[in-house]
């Protein structure tokens, strides 16, 4: 009979062990979300960890990087991208479930300098010369090729009549987060970054605030990938339900959905 017993143990002892990983596996999202989402987001999950039980992995970047992650095959169940064009860029490679996409969030972007610099003020209107403005030091925001702050600025710029000049000062982060550092910092004199991401830094002030007819809709769209994990359904569920869009409210973004829970 003992020796029935610890047989019975061990057998339990190896049947937890196999299914542990899987079950652990089952209970974690992964989400590929643009870099400006960082602080709301990280604040997000806990609150649908605390429900749920369910935890994350979340990587953070420029959304024409995370795109091409997944187009290349990194394992990721949402993706959050900071403008359309990249979600269209993960939809006709077939790597995001179209169904599930939803324009979530809205944002704005403004020029920030160094908390302590003398640059204050700024009337950001036709004409105004932003070159001037920086002096002998450099303007940062994210690659005006792929990262949508820069490709946002730019737009922004050219409808102003300010790109030409201010060009070449330009600093081309890696990603918006990276543009705010190097403000905060003090290694570049302004910046152009989502409001946001200003609002979290406390490096850097907001001393313009771009008109949003001079750039496209700053929309961020939200989505499951066509590999993502059972449950995700209800994770997205959660992104637009009230008490997601009181913390997202809270940090600045603009919440586009009417919300469902």
């Amino acid at each position: 009979m003992l020796r029935i017993c610890r047989l019975f143990t061990a057998l339990v002892i190896l049947a937890s062990a196999s299914l542990s990983p899987a079950a652990a596996e089952d209970k974690t999202i992964t989400v590929f979300a643009a870099a400006s989402m960082k602080n709301a987001l990280d604040e997000i999950d806990a609150a649908y960890t605390a429900r749920t039980g369910v935890k994350f992995s979340v990587s953070y970047a420029a959304s024409s990087v995370l795109a091409r992650q997944i187009e290349q095959g990194a394992p990721a169940d949402v993706f959050v991208s900071a403008d359309t064009d990249w979600m269209d860029y993960a939809i006709a490679r077939k790597t995001i479930n179209e169904p599930s996409r939803v324009n979530l969030l809205g944002n704005s972007i403004v020029l920030i300098a160094p908390k302590d610099s003398k640059i204050d003020n700024v009337t950001i209107t036709q004409g105004f010369d932003l070159a001037k403005l920086a002096g002998d030091g450099r303007i940062a925001t994210g690659d005006v090729k792929s990262v949508p702050v820069g490709k946002y600025a730019k737009a922004a710029l050219e409808k102003l009549g300010a790109w030409h000049a201010a060009e070449p000062k330009f600093a081309m982060a890696e990603s918006v987060r990276a543009a705010l550092t190097l403000v905060a910092r003090g290694e570049a004199n302004l910046g152009i970054v989502y409001a946001t991401d200003a609002k979290v830094e406390p490096g850097v002030k907001i001393v313009g605030t771009f008109p949003a007819e001079s750039h496209p809709a700053i929309i961020y769209p939200v989505a499951a990938t066509t590999t993502a994990k059972d449950g995700t359904s209800d994770y997205l569920a959660f992104l637009r339900s009230s008490a997601a869009k009181t913390i997202l409210e809270k940090y600045g973004f603009k919440f586009l959905v009417s919300p469902t829970i």
